[in-house]
C-alpha cells in the first residue's frame, strides 16, 4: 500500500475503508492480491448493478475492440450510440409510455444534473432550483448547490447560491413536509420565489437511504405542474433497478420532466450518462451543452447487452423476490440485536439500518471487511450501513453476505465499552 500513501493524494478515500489491493472481480465476489476472496455488497457505489465483468457484456466489449470499432466519437453518429438508442426505446422507453429525448452529456452523474439544472433555467427562465434536505447530486458546482451534505459543500471554496432547501419526506416526523414547501411558494412574503425546478432523489443514497413515501412523490408532482415548476428525478444511483424497477419513480406513478442517470447504466461500470429530457423541453442550441467524452461507444455497447435482462420479465420478479429476503433479514436484524438501536431503510436492493449508536455502523461495516464482505456507510454522521449486492447475485450469495453482517454485529455489540 506504501504507493498510494506515497503518490496517491490525501483525497483517496475507499481505499481507507477497504484497505487492500485488489486483483480480480467476477459476479459478486472480488479477491485481493493475497487471494483473499471478498463478497461484494458495495457494487461500486452502485454502479454494478449487474456485478462484475458480466460474460454476455464482456463478449460484446471483446468483440467490437476487436472489429476496431470506433472508441471516441464526441457526438458524432456511431452504430454503437444507434444500436443503444433503439434498444432504449424499445426496451425502457415505449413499453412505459415515457416520451423522452435522450441527451448524452459528460459520461458521470454530477454531469448529468449539470445539463438537466442548466435546462430547466433556460426552459423557464427561472435561477432558482429547490433541493431537499440529505440530497446527494454530485460535486461539480452546479450539482453540489443542490446536496446537502456540509463538508462536500464546503469543498466548493465559493457560495453556492441560487438554491433554497426544503424538507425531504419524513424530516421532521409527524410533519407534512410539502405542506411547508407550499406555504413557501403561495406567500409572498416567504422570500423563496418560484423555482425553474425542484430536484430529488427518490431513495437518498449517500444522504441516508431515506425513501419518499409513493404518495409524497405523487403530491411533489402535482405542486410542481401547479406551478410550472420542473420536475428532475436524480435516478442516477437509484436506477436501473436498484431500487426494484428500472426507474425507481416506476411505483409512484409519476413522469418527471427531467431525468439524470449515470453509474450502472454502462452495466460494465464504464463511464456514462445520459439526460432524460420530456420532448418539448429539448429547446438546446447544438453544442450549447457538451463534453468531450459524451460519446462513450463502448459503454454503447455494454449498455445495450444489460438491457437484455430488461427483456426477461422474470429479472424484475426475481429482484423483488430477493429484495424481500434482504429487508426480511435486516428487520430480523434489529429484532435479534436490540443494542443496536437500529430501524430498517431504504427500497429495493438499496437499503440499510441505520442506528442510533454513535459510531457503530462503522465498526459493523469495518468488522465485516475483516471477515471477508464488502459495504459501506452513509448518512450526515454515518449512522447508516447499507446493502447494495449485485441485481444478479444468487440467494446462496446473499445468504453468505448475511451471515457476515450478523457475525459482525454480534462482534461489535460484544465489544467492551472503554471510557
Amino acid at each position: 500500500m506504501n504507493i498510494f500513501n506515497d503518490l496517491e493524494s490525501v483525497v483517496r478515500s475507499y481505499v481507507r475503508s477497504f484497505p487492500t489491493i485488489f486483483t480480480k472481480a467476477k459476479g459478486y465476489k472480488m479477491w485481493d492480491e493475497d487471494g483473499k476472496e471478498y463478497i461484494d455488497f458495495f457494487s461500486g457505489a452502485g454502479a454494478l448493478n449487474y456485478g462484475h465483468n458480466d460474460d454476455k457484456m464482456k463478449e460484446k466489449l471483446i468483440e467490437y475492440i476487436s472489429s476496431d470499432g470506433i472508441t471516441h466519437s464526441l457526438d458524432m453518429a456511431s452504430t454503437a450510440k444507434a444500436e443503444f438508442l433503439n434498444k432504449f426505446n424499445d426496451v425502457i422507453l415505449k413499453p412505459r409510455n415515457l416520451d423522452y429525448k435522450v441527451m448524452f452529456p459528460g459520461p458521470t452523474g454530477t454531469n448529468t444534473v449539470e445539463s438537466a439544472l442548466k435546462l430547466a433555467r433556460k426552459v423557464t427562465g427561472r435561477t432558482d432550483v429547490i433541493s431537499f434536505t440529505n440530497g446527494f447530486h454530485g460535486m461539480t458546482i452546479g450539482s453540489l448547490s443542490v446536496t446537502g451534505n456540509s463538508m462536500k459543500r464546503k469543498g466548493a471554496g465559493i457560495p453556492l447560491q441560487n438554491v433554497v432547501t426544503m424538507p425531504y419526506d419524513n424530516y421532521v416526523d409527524n410533519h407534512d413536509t410539502l405542506e411547508y414547501l407550499e406555504r413557501f411558494l403561495e406567500d409572498s412574503g416567504s422570500g423563496v420565489a418560484i423555482p425553474a425546478a425542484m430536484i430529488i432523489e427518490t431513495v437518498q443514497g449517500e444522504g441516508g437511504i431515506n425513501a419518499a413515501r409513493f404518495e409524497w412523490m405523487k403530491k411533489l408532482e402535482s405542486i410542481c405542474k401547479r406551478w410550472g415548476i420542473l420536475l428532475i428525478v436524480d435516478d442516477v444511483q437509484a436506477g436501473v433497478g436498484r431500487t426494484g424497477t428500472f426507474f425507481s419513480f416506476e411505483p409512484a406513478g409519476i413522469k418527471p420532466d427531467i431525468v439524470c442517470m449515470s453509474k450502472s447504466l454502462s452495466g460494465y461500470g464504464l463511464p456514462f450518462a445520459v439526460t432524460l429530457i420530456r420532448s418539448e423541453l429539448d429547446i438546446w442550441k447544438p453544442g450549447e451543452h457538451n463534453g468531450t467524452f459524451r460519446g462513450n461507444n463502448h459503454a454503447f455497447v455494454t449498455a445495450t447487452a444489460s438491457l437484455s435482462y430488461w427483456e426477461d420479465e422474470n429479472f424484475e420478479k426475481e429482484i423483488k423476490v430477493k429484495s424481500d429476503m434482504i429487508y426480511n433479514f435486516l428487520e430480523k436484524m434489529v429484532e435479534k440485536y436490540p443494542e443496536i438501536k437500529g430501524t430498517v431503510k431504504g427500497r429495493g436492493f438499496m437499503v440499510g439500518i441505520s442506528s442510533d449508536v454513535e459510531g457503530l455502523s462503522n465498526k459493523i461495516a469495518a468488522k465485516a471487511f475483516e471477515l471477508g464482505l464488502i459495504m459501506e456507510t452513509s448518512g450526515p454522521k454515518d449512522e447508516v450501513f447499507k446493502l447494495f449486492p449485485a441485481l444478479t447475485i444468487d440467494k446462496e450469495g446473499l445468504q453468505k453476505g448475511f451471515d457476515i453482517i450478523e457475525e459482525s454485529i454480534k462482534a461489535v455489540v460484544k465489544e467492551p465499552v472503554t471510557n
